[in-house]
Order: C-alpha cells, then sequence, then structure tokens
C-alpha cells in the first residue's frame, strides 16, 4: 500500500505536528529529560511564532491527555464571552451575525493559561525552559513559511490601510514575508523576557512562577496592553469600526479548565472528545451512525476488495478485502451521517448546564443512532434534519439565519458577498481566495492557513493531543506592545436568543477545534488530530476508520497510510465562520479517489467538486502499544510542513 513515508516507531518519544521545528522543539525537550507535557508546551509556543497565520497567544487550545496510569481529561483553553457581550450588545450595532474579525469578535483569550495549567500540574521543567526555543525563533527568525505569505497578501489592503502595526510585522518594506527569508518579531520576544523576569522576581520555585506568569497575563502588563487594543476602533467584516467588550474583570476572573471528556465506545475503541462546547461529540455521533463497530461496515455495498480492478474504485487502498477510504458507497454512508451529526451540531450543542444541558447521552444512544441511521438512504439528502434525542423532550430549534423564517434579515448564501474576513477559513473548492473562517484550502491546493495541531506520547507513557488556534494575524490588529493580536472566535455564536450556541456573557462559543484520544481495551492507544474548522471531525473520522481497519504495518498501526489516504469533506450545513454559508448536497473529494468515485457519488445526487490530489486534511497523529511499549508517528504530506520526529 502506498504511503508517502514511513511510519516512525521507537520506544523513547514520538511527535507529531503541522510544523516541523514544532515537532523538534517537542523532540528536544524531551531530549533533555522533559515528559510529553513539557514538550507540548514547548512546542505550543513555538507554534504561536512560527505559524501566526494559524494561532496565537491570545487564541485558544482545548487539548486531550492521557497521564500515565491515570484517566484522561480534557484541559480547556477556550474562553468565554466577555460580561459585555450579549446580543442585545451587538445588535444595536446593527449586526446580524457577530463580525469574523474585530475587537468585537474577541472572547477571553484561552491559550496562554492554558499552556500555564499544563505545565504546572503535569509538567517537570521551569517555565524559562519550555519558553526558550520560542523566544529563539521570535528573536533571531524562523525561515517563513509560504503559508504567512500568501495569508498576508490576502489582506495586504486591509493591513496597510487601518491596521498598520501588523503591517510593520507582516510587510517589510510593502512585501509580504518571501518563503525561506527570516522573519523576526521582536515584540513578541520581549514580552515573554519580561514576562519571564516579572515572574521570576516572584521568588524561587517552578510553580510559584508559573503562577506569577498567569496573573501578569490576567492583571498585568500583558493585560494592560490587551485592553489598550480593544479600545481601539478597528474596521471589521461589517465595514464598521467597532470596539470591544472585553474588560480587566473578564481577563482577571477566566482561568482554563480540566473537564471529563465525552466518550463512545465503538468496537473495542473508546474515543474521547471534548464535551458539546466543542465540535468534538459530532465525531463521536458519525461513530455512533456506523454501528456497534467494524463489523457494522462489513456489508458488501460498504467494502472494495483488493482484486478490484475498476479505475478509482481504491484497488491501490483496500489490502485483504478491508474497507476502502475511497469508493463511492463507502463516502457516501460517511457523508450522509456527517450531514445528520453536523445538524445536531446545529439544533444542540452549546456550552450549556442546567435545565439546558445538552442531551449528549440521548445523542450517543443505541436508540437515536438506530433511528437517526434509518434516514441514511441511497441517495444525497439537500436538507438539513436534526434529530429529536429525547422522545419527549423538546423539538430541535435552528437559527433563523438558518431555516431563513422572518427577522433573520438575509440568508447565509447572500452573505457571501460581504467584505473578506480573517476568522478560521474552511475549503473554498472555487475560489483560492481567503474568507471569514478558517482557511485551509485554495483551489490550488495551495495551504491558505486555518490552525495547528500538535500529538506528543513520551517512554511513560504520557500522551496528549492538542490543537491550538485563533488570534490569527489576520484575526485583529498585532498589539504593537505585544507582538500578537486578539482572537475573534465568538463569531462562531449566534445573535438569536434561546439558541444552544446564542452569544451570552460567560459562555464558551461552540469551537470547531476537536482533538481526540482513543483508548483499545480501557488504554489510551492513539492520540490525533487536524486543524480545518468544520472538516476537522470529517477528516478525522476518516482517518481514524482507515487506521483501525487496515492491516497493521510492523506490528502496529498504518498510521502513515491512514493520514494519506485520499479524504473528503462535505460543506452541507451552516458553517462555523462568518459569514456562516452552505452548500446542500456537496461533496469535496481528493482527485486521487478516482473519477470512478466522483461519478458513483454524482449518481447519487451529491454536488462533487473534485480538488486537486492532496487538499483534504492536515492530519498528525501517535500511538503508543501498552503491551510493547512501542511507540508511533505520523504526520500529514500535505502543504509539505507538518512532520512527526521520534526515535
Amino acid at each position: 500500500m502506498f504511503s508517502t513515508r514511513p511510519t516512525l516507531q521507537g520506544t523513547f518519544g514520538m511527535v507529531s505536528s503541522t510544523h516541523w521545528l514544532a515537532s523538534q522543539t517537542a523532540m528536544a525537550v524531551l531530549e533533555d529529560g522533559g515528559n510529553a507535557y513539557d514538550a507540548a508546551v514547548a512546542a505550543g509556543f513555538v507554534l504561536h511564532v512560527v505559524e501566526p497565520h494559524l494561532n496565537g497567544p491570545a487564541g485558544e487550545v482545548p487539548a486531550l491527555l492521557a497521564p500515565a496510569g491515570g484517566p484522561v481529561r480534557v484541559l480547556c483553553g477556550q474562553g468565554v464571552a466577555p460580561a459585555g457581550a450579549d446580543v442585545a450588545h451587538y445588535t444595536a450595532l446593527g449586526l446580524d451575525l457577530v463580525p469574523g474579525t474585530g475587537p468585537l469578535a474577541a472572547a477571553v483569550p484561552g491559550a496562554f493559561d492554558a499552556w500555564m495549567l499544563l505545565l504546572r500540574d503535569y509538567g517537570t521543567r521551569p517555565l524559562a525552559t519550555v519558553l526558550d526555543h520560542a523566544i529563539g525563533y521570535a528573536e533571531r527568525g524562523h525561515p517563513v513559511v509560504e503559508g504567512v505569505g500568501r495569508t498576508v497578501e490576502t489582506v495586504r489592503e486591509l493591513l496597510t490601510t487601518e491596521w498598520t502595526d501588523s503591517a510593520a510585522l507582516y510587510l517589510p518594506d510593502g512585501r509580504p514575508p518571501a518563503p525561506g527569508t527570516l522573519l523576526r518579531n521582536p515584540a513578541l520576544a520581549a514580552t515573554w523576557r519580561r514576562l519571564l523576569a516579572e515572574a521570576e522576581a516572584a521568588g524561587p520555585g517552578r510553580e510559584r512562577q508559573i503562577e506569577a506568569a498567569r496573573r501578569i497575563w490576567r492583571e498585568g502588563f500583558v493585560a494592560e496592553a490587551l485592553l489598550r487594543a480593544v479600545a481601539r476602533p478597528t474596521l471589521d467584516t461589517s465595514g464598521t469600526r467597532h470596539t470591544g467588550t472585553l474588560t480587566g474583570d473578564d481577563l482577571a476572573r477566566w482561568e482554563a479548565t480540566y473537564e471529563e471528556p465525552a466518550s463512545h465506545t465503538w468496537g473495542e475503541w473508546t474515543v474521547c472528545k471534548a464535551g458539546p462546547w466543542s465540535q468534538g461529540p459530532v465525531l463521536l455521533q458519525q461513530l455512533a451512525l456506523l454501528g456497534d463497530g467494524p463489523e457494522d461496515l462489513a456489508a458488501p455495498e460498504f467494502v472494495t476488495r483488493a482484486d478490484s480492478t475498476e479505475p478509482g474504485t481504491g484497488g491501490g487502498y483496500a489490502d485483504g478485502g478491508c474497507l476502502s477510504p475511497d469508493g463511492a458507497a463507502y463516502v457516501h454512508r460517511l457523508v450522509e451521517g456527517t450531514k445528520l451529526a453536523m445538524a445536531d451540531r446545529e439544533a444542540w450543542y452549546g456550552d450549556a448546564d442546567g435545565a439546558e444541558q445538552v442531551p449528549l447521552d440521548a445523542l450517543l444512544s443505541p436508540r437515536y443512532s438506530a433511528q437517526r441511521r434509518a434516514l441514511i438512504g441511497e441517495t444525497a439528502s439537500r436538507d438539513l434534519r436534526p434529530g429529536r434525542p429525547v422522545p419527549d423532550g423538546p423539538a430541535p430549534r435552528l437559527p433563523r439565519h438558518v431555516t431563513g423564517e422572518p427577522g433573520d434579515g438575509q440568508g447565509a448564501d447572500d452573505l457571501r458577498g460581504r467584505a473578506p474576513g480573517a476568522g478560521e477559513p474552511t475549503v473554498e473548492a472555487e475560489r483560492p481566495v481567503v474568507e471569514a473562517g478558517e482557511p485551509a484550502v485554495g483551489a490550488d491546493g495551495a495551504t491558505r492557513g486555518d490552525t495547528c495541531h500538535l500529538d506528543v506520547v513520551d517512554r511513560w507513557g504520557n500522551m496528549i493531543s492538542a490543537t491550538p488556534s485563533g488570534g490569527w494575524l489576520h484575526s485583529n490588529p498585532v498589539v504593537p506592545e505585544l507582538g500578537f493580536p486578539l482572537g475573534t472566535r465568538l463569531q462562531m455564536t449566534w445573535l438569536e436568543p434561546g439558541l444552544p450556541n446564542t452569544l451570552t456573557p460567560g459562555r464558551r462559543p461552540r469551537t470547531t477545534l476537536t482533538p481526540s484520544l482513543a483508548l483499545r481495551g480501557g488504554e489510551p492507544v492513539l492520540a490525533f488530530g487536524t486543524p480545518g474548522g468544520d472538516q476537522q471531525d470529517q477528516w478525522q473520522l476518516h482517518f481514524f476508520l482507515a487506521a483501525v481497519l487496515r492491516p497493521a504495518v510492523r506490528g502496529g498501526l498504518d498510521l502513515q497510510g491512514a493520514v494519506d489516504a485520499p479524504n473528503w469533506h462535505t460543506d452541507a450545513f451552516p458553517g462555523s465562520f462568518y459569514p456562516r454559508a452552505t452548500r446542500p448536497a456537496s461533496v469535496t473529494l481528493e482527485s486521487r479517489a478516482g473519477e470512478a468515485t466522483a461519478a458513483g457519488l454524482r449518481r447519487r445526487g451529491h454536488e462533487v467538486t473534485v480538488g486537486p490530489p492532496w487538499s483534504e486534511g492536515r492530519l498528525c497523529a501517535v500511538t503508543r502499544d501498552p503491551e510493547t511499549g512501542v511507540l508511533a508517528a505520523a504526520a500529514n504530506p500535505r502543504g509539505m510542513q507538518g512532520y512527526a520526529v521520534g526515535r
């Protein structure tokens, strides 16, 4: 079976991330005696430097951790809506959607505090040690990857005419940084050096200094600079200049937290995700819609045999009669299940508790999953069909923006003509431009940005999967005193009262960030994830099935083969990012899946866009075999940026 690289194996430590400098940074920390959590924090701060078009310190980071011998936990680095960020405030400004850029879209920053909490509770190294690599790259420079310059080019006019502090950093001499040239961020390096100096002045002791750093971020010079930025009127995707709602009290009161994971058992595997304040349970619902385990996917109509010679049927990938990752019937079933899960996401997911609590147990129940599975027919559905998981409970409710009911203002499809944004662009197969949302792939297959991901496993069995994002260089102007911008995660909320994801002070916007961790026989085995906004749990589903259903390589999971397998996504539901568009019945398919697969999907009523051969997915993964202690890793070749390292 073809793969672009070998699946790495060893016994000391394994790292996979979306940038080779972050991967090698994490490995250097492991080599220096640090554990997986020290390595993840160091790599996370390097990602803030070398992928500024994908994430920043004032963004967000959810993570799944499996400490050796301990339970799986969720680290929530997703900040909440400020106290002044309510529907009335935004609608009084004449808005029907939260802008995709600017300070009005800024939640309480979450990434920095989450990294600090992780380092304090699970790490072993001093704060200065884990920040050293990031400071070095910010101070001395790092060779720019292509995506940075491409992203800057898409917002050049905005930076030069409005966000001039950003232009000073990212448009030296009036031009975007060319690939391979050194990009320095002296303001960011100075921020971390000052923070370290003030933290060390708080007294000796690793934990004391980490706690001091958290206070400095929330109440000291960092907070003061962030609040000055929020108070500046800033042009955003609405076409108007706005100030933000973030206050000193908002910054001072919020802290990252730990939570129990949501989980679902499928065959011998149990997959753990963040709760329904994230997109995470979508992957669990997708698995539940496939039945109880792999045996429910063994029906002949979903299997392509290895001896098949029909072009595009997946014969090159279906070893020994296993499931094909690119057969039309197989993709059809997964796509239709994705639509149902995403419809439930729109109707039910959000940061709610008490009487409004998301009915997650019911959404994952065998009864409800069987009921929903029966809706998958032989042709593509064009409807958004949320279900009623509790028979006597409330009916599902969708936003007026989605249903087109009176009071919406204008439909989602009409919003595509608004000013270019800079949220977390998804995939734009037709136009190679960055839209508000989570940029990933243009029509030419080029990586335009989106989010980051990293996975680490160490020789002691500690494992982590983390997805840093937000605070992109094109989300808000760079705070000149700090060297990084605020995030824009509030754009994922609705300005309509009474929905699970309504903009509500003190609640988290429902995020697409969704790292994964899977157990086999109760033991943590696999950590994985990807950038990609609404595509994340679609690409992860495809990867997970390809990994666990294929024959093993060298005694372990064929991670690299599963990463490389031709992938797909659908946009047949409201996008999570401004302008919240939808494309009913759409499927975007890598051309490597073959014309027969595309034709088979079209016969089933799908509106197929055939994308470039390597354009779908940004996956990273690490594994640990509990019986042998053998570790493994793989990384995405798409975009020529992600790498796995280990020994």
